[in-house]
């Protein structure tokens, strides 16, 4: 199975049987808040408020599980497709569960800070979903048959090739040309990463350069600045899809930066909770 393949399908594993026991789930959660008798009615510390807090914890720390299991490549516990596919969907059932555990109350405590945490993991496992589905086929319509590393080849090339070209024109244009060669950069920061353009592209600078003093060329100029604008042309192609891949992989990438350290924040804070209650209540 191609990694596409995986990423296209996970929602949909085993006839979406994990979607169907997260709706049990969440049609179990809310007939136990609503069935108990209004004066009871759950909240954290009430019969059914119990049991949905460990059930809601419980379901986090398999949730967490899912970490460890997609790196056991031996494990004979399941597919990580069928992991990953009832990681998704019990991870969206959790809001119901740990919702009707606060008996929607909310304060200024650590019982309110685990339940925020709750909601960010989720929300940002929820932006993987969709970087995972929507990102790996836009890597591939960028790059086609093309890896980063050949583009980066041709790019190379064509930076041989248009020096060369630009040894005949004026000192202006070997000067552009030059520094497109030295200066032009694919990536850098996580911010540059993550806009896939470069405003400052020195490569789009000569090209804009030679496309202006195309017209003042004269004789065996004119044939070098077309050949030079045609190179110069295709290395801002190869330069645009390069980006656009390292942007969507950076994309694909950035919600594991806020994915992974909230949850180990999440269980920092539900010890804390459930010590908290039992400690003193």
């Amino acid at each position: 199975m191609t990694d596409q393949a995986f990423h296209v399908t996970f929602l949909d594993f085993g006839h979406q049987r994990y979607l169907k026991l997260a709706l049990v789930v969440c049609v179990l959660a809310l007939a136990a808040f609503f069935f108990e008798p209004s004066e009871l009615r759950a909240f954290g510390g009430s019969r059914v408020g119990l049991i949905l807090g460990t059930v809601g914890a419980g379901l986090i720390l398999w949730l967490m599980w899912f970490g460890i299991r997609k790196r056991s490549y031996r494990s004979r516990m399941g597919t990580v497709q069928g992991w990953l596919s009832a990681h998704v969907y019990l991870g969206m059932s959790l809001v119901v569960v740990a919702t009707l555990h606060t008996g929607f109350q909310a304060g200024w405590n650590v019982h309110t800070l685990a339940y925020v945490l709750m909601m960010m993991v989720v929300v940002s496992g929820l932006y993987g979903v969709y970087a995972y589905v929507r990102y790996p086929t836009r890597i591939t319509d960028a790059m086609g048959d093309e890896t980063l590393e050949t583009i980066l080849l041709k790019v190379a090339s064509l930076d041989m090739e248009a020096r060369k070209l630009a040894l005949s024109l004026s000192d202006e244009i070997n000067a552009a040309v030059l520094l497109s060669s030295q200066k032009t950069r694919v990536g850098g920061g996580a911010i540059a990463q993550l806009r896939g353009v470069d405003p400052d592209c020195p490569t789009s600078a000569a090209v804009r350069l030679v496309r202006a003093k195309v017209g003042t060329f004269r004789g065996v100029e004119t044939k070098r600045g077309q050949e030079l604008y045609a190179v110069l042309v295709r290395k801002e192609g190869l330069l645009d899809r390069a980006r656009q891949s390292v942007m969507y992989k950076a994309r694909l990438d950035i919600w594991l930066y806020a994915h992974v350290p909230l949850s180990f924040a999440l269980l920092a804070a539900l010890a804390a909770h459930i010590l908290s209650v039992y400690l003193f209540v």
